[in-house]
C-alpha cells in the first residue's frame, strides 16, 4: 500500500499505469477486508481527489476520452471494492460522475454498481444522502434504458438494494432482522416505502424459489398502515398462497439468499426476519453435534441482535399448528428461558429486558401465547402454559396485564376439553409463579372455584380433572381465607378426597400431592379430616400403584416434620388450645401406623442398592418410620420391636433386611436408656450378619445400620456407650473386612467407621490408636481399589481417612505424618501431563479434589501442636509447589480443595507463609475474581482472612490489590449475595492485621458498610431464607467493624473512627429494636460494643449513653441463656465502664 499510494503520488510514473492501480485498492479491500481501515485515511482522499480530476477532464480526442473512462472506471472499481467490505460512515457519493454526459458502458455499469453498493453497505445512512441527489435517482433509471445487458443486470442489483435502504429492509444476508418505524418520516415516507415494496414484488412475480414460505399478517388499529400488508402482499394469494409463496420467496433469494421472511404487522411496526426459524429450531435438536451448535449459535445471535423479532418469531412458530411439534416445543422452551432463570442476578436482567420491551411487541407474542392454548397438540398447550405463568410473574406485580385471570377463566366455560386443561394447567404455573398478595381475594375465589370444580368426579374428561388438581396444589398457598371457612375448607377437603379414589393413577398420584402439601401448609385445620385421611393413604400404601403409595406416605413425613419442628421449636407442652399447636397426630395415629410402615419394609427392590437414585416403597416407608422415631420418641420402641424379632432370622432375605431396616431406622429419637439395652444385645448378632449373611442387601442395610448406632448411642456425651474396650477390636475386624466386599457394602461400612471415630473426638484417648495404622492402610487399600467409583466408594473411604486423622490422638502423630508423602505422591501422579478424555479427566478432577481435601485435614492435624509443626514445616514447599501446579487444571471443585488446603498451611506455617506469597498471589486473585464460581470466590475470600491472620502486619504489601479486588466484589451485582458477608468480616481481618495502616482504605470501606447497614436494618424478611441472610449480612457487617476498632486500638489515629462512631450506634440500635437478630447476631454485636469503648473510649460513651437501645441491648444480653452472648456482654459492660470512668 505504502508503495501504490507513493506511485499514485508520483510525477514520474506514466498515467496509464494509475488506472489499475486505483482498482489494485479495490482488490486489496476486497482481500483484507476490515483490515483496510487503517488505509482508509490515505486513499480515500486520494480516490477523491482522482475522481474530482476525471470527472473535469476535457477530452480533446478519443485516445484522452479513453484514457479519462479509464481512469473513472478504476476509480469506481476501487470505491466499490471498499464499499463492499467497509462501513464507511464518511463516505459520500460524488456526483461528479452522474452529471457528466461522457462516459462509456464500462464506466455506466461499474457507477451503478456503486451506487448499490453504497445502499449495500450504508443502508439508511446512504439512502439519506442519495435522496438529495437528483443525480442518484435518475442515473439508475437511465441505465434502465441502456441496450447492454450487463448494465440493465448491474442497475436491477442497485435498485434493489436502494429500494431495502430506503424502505428500512435489511441490506445484507448477514443482517438478523432490521425494524423500522412508519411513525418517523410522516405520511409520504410512508407511501413512498409502500410503493418501493410494492413495485418490488409487482416486479418478480415471474420468479419461482426452491424454498417454502411461511408469513403472517396481522392487522392494526390505522387501516392505512394495515393495507400497507393486505394490498401488497396479500393480493397475492389469490385462490392460492402457493402464488404468495413463491413471489415473496423470490423477493428473498434476491434480497441476498434469506430462506424466510416473516412479516408481521403488530401496532406500528413492521418486522422483517432474516432467518428460517422452523429449520433452525429443528437443527438445534439435531443428532449432529455440529449441526446443532451452529443452529444453537444462530439462535443466540439472532436473540442479541434484535430481541423483539426474536421473541416475536418464536411466538408465532409456537402458535402456528402447521410447525412440526419438535420446533414449537423448543420454541417455546427459548421462549421460558428468555424471560426466567435460575440465577437470581441473570433473572433480574430478563424480567428488566421484558419489561422495556414495546408495548406492542409483549402484546403480540402474549396474544400468541394465548392462542396456542386452544392448540389441539398437547405439547404446544403445555408450553405456552409455562411461558404465560413467566410472563405474568413478570407483569402482574407491575400491575400490567391485569386482564389476564379473567380471560383464562372465561376458556373454563369452552365445551372443547383441551382448552379447559390447558387454562387450569396455566392457571396453576401461574400460581406457583406469583406471591399471593398479587392476586385479589376475588380472582382467587374465582380461581380456585374454577379448579375445583374441575376436580369434580362430575368432569367427563380426565386431563382436565388431572390439570385442575395438580393447579390446585400450586394454589394452596393462595387460599389461606378459603381454608379459615370450614365451609369452604370441606368442601375443597371433600373434592381433594373424592379425587384420590379416582380410576385415573395420575390423578390419584396428584391428589395426593395436594394433601402433602396441605399438611404442611395447614396442619392447624386438619384435625377433623385426619380419620378419613389415614383410611385413603392406607388403603393407598397396601393396594395402589407405587406412586400413589409413595404419596400417600409422604403425607406422614409431612406431618411428622411439621410435629418435630413444632416440638423442637416450642417444647413439648403445647396442646391444640395453645398459639402454636401440636395436634400430636401421630402419637395418636401410632397404633395403626407403624404396622402399615412396618409393611412397606418388605417391598424392596432386587437392585436398589446398586441404584444411588432408587426411591421406592419400602425406602419411603423406611425413611417415615425414621421420622415417626423422631417424632413420638420412646414410645415407638415396642411397637417396632416384635417385627424385628419375628423377621430378623427368617431365611427369605426380604424379611431380614427389613427387620434390620427398621432397627436402623428407630436409632434417632428415643432416649439412649431405652435403646442401648436393645443394641447391646443385637450388637454381636448384627456384626455376624455383616461378615456372614449370604445376601447383600442385607449386608448392606446392616453395615447401614451399625453407622446410625455408631452415630447416635456412641460417644464423649453419653453416660453409657455401646462401645466398649472388649468389643472396639471385634467391631473394628469386621468392619476392616467388609470394606473389602462389594462396592456398596464398603461404601456402608466405610460410613460406619466414619461415625465410629467420631465418637472418639474429644475424648483424650481411644481405642483405635492401636489400630490406626490398620485403619489408614485399609482406607487407602479402598481407594486405590478398581471399583471405587462406584457406589461412591472411593468418596466414602477418603472422606472416612480425614475423620479418622482429624479425631486422632498425639500418640498417632508418627503414622500421620507418615501419610502426608504417600498423600503428596499420590496428588502429584494425578499432575502428571496426559492426554485425557473427557470422562478421565473428571474423574481426575474428582481424586485430585479428594487428595487436596486429605492433605488439608493432615496439614491443620500436624500443624496444631508444636512437636508435630516442625515434621510439617520440612514438606511445606513442596505441598505449596503441588498446590500451585493443581491450581493450573482450572476446575472449581479441585481449586475450592486446594484452596482451603493452602489456608490451612498459612494457618501451620504462619509467618513463614510470607514466602509463598509471591507464586501464590495471582491465584488468589483470581479466586476473588471469580464470580461464576462463587464457592471459589468465597473460600478464597475465607483464605484470605487466613492468610491475615497468620501473616498479620507482612500481608501489608498485598493489601492493595486485595482491598481493590474486595471493594469491586461488593460493588458488583454479578456475584452471589452469599459472599458479601464474609467479605465484610474479611475487611475486619484485614484492619486487625495490619492496624492503623488501614487508614488509607477507611474512605473507602466505611461508607461501603454504612450504605451495607442501612440496607441489611431494613431488610424485610419475607422467608426463613431471606432473614437467614439478612443475619448472615448484619454479623459480616459487625465483624468488619469489630474488626476495624480493634486494628486502630491504642492507636492515635484511633480518633478518624470517631465520625463514624454514630452510624455504628444507629445500626447496632435498628438490630435491636427489629428483634429479629439471631444469636450469632447478638453476640457480635454486643461485641461491637465492647470494642467502641475499649477503642475510643469517651468519644464512644458519651454517645452509647444517648443511646437507650444500646444500654437495653446490653442489658438483655447479659441475662442471655447462652454462654457465649452472656461472656460477651460481660465483656462489653467491663469495657464500657472503663470507658466511663476515665
Amino acid at each position: 500500500m505504502t508503495q501504490l499510494l507513493k506511485n499514485l503520488s508520483s510525477t514520474q510514473l506514466h498515467r496509464s499505469v494509475k488506472p489499475p492501480i486505483f482498482s489494485c485498492l479495490g482488490d486489496i479491500a476486497l482481500a483484507i477486508r476490515d483490515n483496510f481501515k487503517k488505509y482508509l485515511i490515505y486513499a480515500m482522499p486520494m480516490l477523491q481527489s482522482a475522481a474530482e480530476l476525471s470527472s473535469h477532464a476535457v477530452a480533446t480526442d478519443d485516445e484522452m476520452l479513453d484514457c479519462a473512462n479509464q481512469l473513472r472506471n478504476e476509480i469506481l472499481e476501487a470505491f466499490s471494492g471498499l464499499l463492499q467490505v467497509i462501513n464507511v460512515s464518511s463516505c459520500q457519493l460524488s456526483q461528479w460522475l452522474l452529471y457528466s454526459s461522457i462516459r462509456d458502458d464500462a464506466v455506466m455499469k461499474t457507477a451503478v454498481g456503486v451506487v448499490g453498493d453504497l445502499a449495500d453497505t450504508l443502508g439508511s445512512h446512504a439512502s439519506t444522502l442519495m435522496n438529495q441527489s437528483v443525480a442518484s435517482i435518475e442515473f439508475p433509471e437511465e441505465c434502465l434504458s441502456s441496450d447492454d445487458p450487463s448494465i440493465k443486470e448491474s442497475v436491477k442489483w442497485a435498485k434493489m438494494t436502494i429500494s431495502r435502504a430506503t424502505s428500512g429492509l435489511p441490506t445484507r444476508p448477514c443482517d438478523a432482522a432490521s425494524q423500522f418505524d412508519f411513525r418517523s418520516g410522516g405520511a409520504d415516507s410512508f407511501r413512498r416505502r409502500k410503493y418501493v415494496i410494492s413495485k418490488t414484488l409487482l416486479s418478480l412475480s415471474p420468479y419461482r424459489p426452491s424454498q417454502g414460505f411461511f408469513c403472517v399478517a396481522a392487522s392494526g388499529s390505522d387501516e392505512d398502515k394495515s393495507s400497507f400488508i393486505v394490498d401488497h402482499i396479500l393480493i397475492y394469494e389469490s385462490n392460492s398462497n402457493q402464488i404468495l409463496d413463491e413471489v415473496v420467496g423470490s423477493l428473498i433469494a434476491d434480497l441476498g439468499g434469506f430462506n424466510f421472511l416473516y412479516c408481521v404487522h403488530c401496532s406500528m411496526h413492521i418486522y422483517l426476519v432474516s432467518m428460517e426459524v422452523t429449520q433452525v429450531l429443528l437443527n438445534a435438536q439435531a443428532v449432529d453435534a455440529a449441526v446443532r451448535k451452529h443452529a444453537e449459535e444462530s439462535l443466540k445471535q439472532f436473540e442479541e441482535q434484535n430481541l423483539p423479532v426474536f421473541l416475536l418469531s418464536l411466538s408465532n412458530e409456537l402458535a402456528n399448528h402447521e410447525k412440526p411439534v419438535d420446533s414449537r416445543k423448543l420454541a417455546g422452551l427459548i421462549l421460558k428461558n428468555a424471560l426466567d432463570s435460575k440465577e437470581q442476578l441473570r433473572k433480574t436482567e430478563l424480567v428488566q429486558r421484558w419489561l422495556s420491551l414495546d408495548v406492542s411487541v409483549k402484546s403480540q407474542v402474549k396474544s400468541c401465547l394465548l392462542q396456542t392454548l386452544s392448540s389441539p397438540v398437547p405439547d404446544a398447550r403445555s408450553t405456552a402454559s409455562q411461558v404465560i405463568a413467566k410472563i405474568a410473574g413478570i407483569e402482574l406485580p407491575q400491575k400490567q396485564w391485569p386482564e389476564l385471570i379473567t380471560s383464562l377463566l372465561s376458556n373454563i366455560h369452552q365445551l372443547q376439553p383441551h382448552v379447559k386443561q390447558a387454562t387450569l394447567e396455566t392457571l396453576g404455573y401461574i400460581c406457583e409463579e406469583v406471591s399471593p398478595q398479587v392476586v385479589d381475594q376475588d380472582q382467587v375465589n374465582k380461581i380456585l372455584t374454577a379448579v375445583v370444580q374441575g376436580m369434580n368426579a362430575s368432569e367427563g374428561s380426565a386431563d382436565v380433572r388431572l390439570a385442575a388438581t395438580r393447579a390446585l396444589y400450586n394454589a394452596l398457598g393462595f387460599s389461606q381465607t378459603n381454608f379459615s371457612n370450614d365451609m369452604e375448607r370441606d368442601y375443597i377437603m371433600r373434592v381433594v378426597c373424592e379425587a384420590t379414589l379416582s380410576p385415573d393413577v395420575k390423578i390419584r398420584q396428584a391428589a395426593f400431592e395436594c394433601l402433602v402439601a396441605i399438611s404442611s401448609t395447614y396442619y392447624d385445620k386438619l384435625a377433623s379430616y385426619m380419620q378419613d385421611i389415614f383410611n385413603i393413604t392406607s388403603k393407598a400404601v397396601r393396594e395402589d400403584e407405587e406412586p400413589v403409595g409413595l404419596q400417600a406416605i409422604e403425607f406422614w413425613s409431612s406431618i411428622c416434620d411439621e410435629e418435630i419442628d413444632i416440638l423442637d421449636e416450642y417444647g413439648g407442652d403445647f396442646t391444640a388450645d395453645s398459639d402454636v399447636p401440636c395436634y400430636y397426630f401421630i402419637k395418636q395415629a401410632l397404633p395403626a401406623l407403624v404396622p402399615m410402615l412396618l409393611e412397606t419394609l418388605l417391598k424392596q427392590e432386587e437392585d436398589q442398592d446398586q441404584d444411588e437414585g432408587a426411591w421406592n416403597l419400602a425406602m419411603a416407608g423406611g425413611t417415615c418410620l425414621g421420622l415417626v422415631a423422631r417424632t413420638v420418641g420412646d414410645d415407638i420402641v415396642p411397637l417396632v420391636m416384635p417385627f424385628i424379632q419375628e423377621n430378623i432370622t427368617k431365611p427369605e432375605w426380604r424379611q431380614r433386611e427389613a427387620a434390620t431396616y427398621a432397627f436402623g431406622s428407630i436409632l434417632e429419637g428415643p432416649s439412649p436408656d431405652k435403646l442401648i439395652p436393645v443394641v447391646n444385645v443385637a450388637l454381636n448378632f448384627m456384626l455376624t450378619a455383616l461378615m456372614k449373611d449370604p445376601n447383600n442387601h442385607v449386608k448392606d442395610t446392616t453395615a447401614w445400620t451399625l453407622g446410625r448406632i455408631f452415630e447416635f448411642l456412641h460417644g464423649s456425651t453419653l453416660e453409657t456407650s455401646v462401645i466398649t474396650n472388649e468389643n472396639c477390636q471385634q467391631i473394628l475386624t469386621v468392619l476392616l473386612q467388609s470394606m473389602k466386599d462389594v462396592p456398596n457394602v464398603a461404601e456402608k461400612a466405610c460410613g460406619a467407621l466414619y461415625f465410629l471415630a467420631q465418637g472418639y473426638e474429644d475424648s483424650p484417648g481411644s481405642p483405635l490408636s492401636p489400630y490406626f495404622q490398620d485403619i489408614i492402610q485399609s482406607l487407602l487399600n479402598v481407594t486405590h481399589r478398581d471399583d471405587a467409583g462406584e457406589s461412591r466408594l472411593r468418596t466414602a473411604a477418603y472422606e472416612t481417612l480425614n475423620e479418622v486423622v482429624r479425631t486422632s490422638t498425639d500418640e498417632t502423630a508418627p503414622v500421620v505424618t507418615q501419610l502426608l508423602p504417600v498423600i503428596m505422591l499420590e496428588l502429584h501422579q494425578t499432575l502428571e501431563t496426559q492426554k485425557l478424555s473427557s470422562d478421565d479427566r473428571e474423574k481426575q478432577n474428582e481424586l485430585q479434589g479428594l487428595l487436596c481435601g486429605c492433605l488439608q485435614v493432615i496439614i491443620q492435624k500436624l500443624g496444631a501442636s508444636e512437636t508435630t509443626k516442625y515434621a510439617f514445616m520440612q514438606y511445606a514447599d513442596q505441598i505449596m509447589e503441588l498446590f500451585l501446579h493443581v491450581f493450573a487444571c482450572r476446575n472449581a471443585t479441585v481449586h475450592e480443595e486446594a484452596m482451603l488446603a493452602i489456608g490451612a498451611v498459612a494457618y501451620a506455617v504462619g509467618g513463614n507463609f510470607l514466602k509463598y506469597m509471591q507464586g501464590f498471589y495471582p491465584y488468589l486473585e483470581m479466586g476473588l475474581q471469580n464470580f461464576q464460581e462463587y464457592q471459589v470466590c468465597a473460600i478464597t475470600v475465607g483464605v484470605v482472612g487466613d492468610l491475615c491472620r497468620a501473616l498479620e502486619e507482612k500481608i501489608l504489601p498485598y493489601c492493595d490489590g486485595i482491598m481493590t479486588q474486595l471493594l469491586k466484589n461488593l460493588s458488583s451485582s454479578q456475584l452471589h449475595r452469599s459472599v458479601k458477608p464474609p467479605i465484610f468480616s474479611c475487611l475486619g481481618d484485614i484492619a486487625l492485621a495490619i492496624g492503623e495502616n488501614f487508614e488509607k482504605y477507611l474512605i473507602y470501606s466505611m461508607p461501603m458498610l454504612q450504605s451495607a447497614a442501612e440496607l441489611s436494618s431494613h431488610a424485610v424478611a419475607t422467608d426463613n431464607e431471606m432473614l437467614d441472610y439478612a443475619n448472615q449480612l448484619r454479623n459480616g457487617i459487625l465483624e468488619a467493624y469489630s474488626g476495624i476498632l480493634q486494628g486502630f486500638k491504642n492507636c492515635p489515629k484511633a480518633q478518624l473512627l470517631v465520625p463514624y462512631v454514630p452510624h455504628i450506634l444507629q445500626f447496632l440500635d435498628k438490630l435491636y429494636n427489629e428483634k429479629d437478630m439471631d444469636d450469632a447476631v447478638m453476640k457480635t454485636a454486643v461485641g461491637v460494643l465492647g470494642d467502641l469503648a475499649d477503642t475510643l473510649g469517651t468519644h464512644a460513651s458519651t454517645l452509647m449513653n444517648q443511646s437507650v437501645a444500646s444500654i437495653e441491648f446490653l442489658e438483655e444480653c447479659l441475662s442471655s441463656d447462652d454462654p457465649s452472648i452472656k461472656e460477651s456482654a460481660e465483656w462489653a459492660k467491663m469495657a464500657i465502664s472503663r470507658a466511663v470512668s476515665v
